[in-house]
């Protein structure tokens, strides 16, 4: 592979009618081609006796970031923030800032405010938790849109109304090898968005 292979596959954010964000890209040998759906699975915590479904949504960026806002409507009005980060790490930590009890259309406001971070930043995450009860929307560093909850029909609905349908064999960019992107500016408003919230360090964890 010359660096001239890598810089035009580097630059490809296009694979049929799915666009990428800046954040992400399939590893050279697109083991995986980034494709839009969602599927259903769930995560099981064998320790805890604990089992939760699951929807894993790969969207075409022109999408992703409304239809991340809209999955929090069924959180509620009052939820809990935390912010992921790898930035200034060997790419094998992150780090968890955390703020509770916040009022949805208020984050939903700061959130617009750094779209471009949430979206085009591969080393930047997000995860929105309702405060009532085990739900949670995740906009994660590969900027697929993970959503935890007992009862997944109003997150399956929304996605439907968008435009996104069920595909329970899709493959995501996360189960092959593939390339995070980011920039200094990214660190800079990341530091912002956590100040903005008054989010706080919680603890250090290994990427999955």
């Amino acid at each position: 592979m010359t660096s001239d292979h890598l810089a035009r596959h580097l630059q490809t954010d296009q694979y049929g009618k799915f666009r990428l964000t800046d954040a992400i890209r399939p590893a050279f040998d697109l083991a995986v081609v980034p494709s839009e759906g969602y599927r259903l699975e769930s995560y099981e915590d064998q320790a805890a006796a604990f089992s939760i479904p699951v929807i894993a949504a790969a969207i075409s960026r022109e999408r992703l970031f409304d239809c991340f806002l809209t999955l929090l409507e069924p959180l509620g009005d009052l939820v809990n923030v935390v912010l992921e980060t790898s930035h200034e790490t060997s790419g094998s930590v992150h780090a968890d800032l955390h703020r509770e009890a916040i009022d949805r259309p208020v984050l939903e406001s700061h959130f617009w405010d750094f779209q471009d971070l949430l979206t085009n930043d591969g080393c930047t995450g997000v995860a929105v938790a309702a405060t009532d009860e085990a739900m949670e929307v995740q906009f994660d560093e590969h900027k697929l849109l993970i959503v935890y909850a007992q009862d997944l029909r109003p997150f399956q609905e929304i996605l439907e109304q968008n435009g996104i349908t069920r595909n329970d064999s899709l493959r995501l960019i996360t189960e092959a090898e593939h390339l995070h992107t980011s920039d200094a500016r990214y660190l800079e408003q990341f530091s912002q968005l956590s100040s903005r919230l008054g989010a706080v360090l919680a603890s250090e964890h290994v990427n999955g």
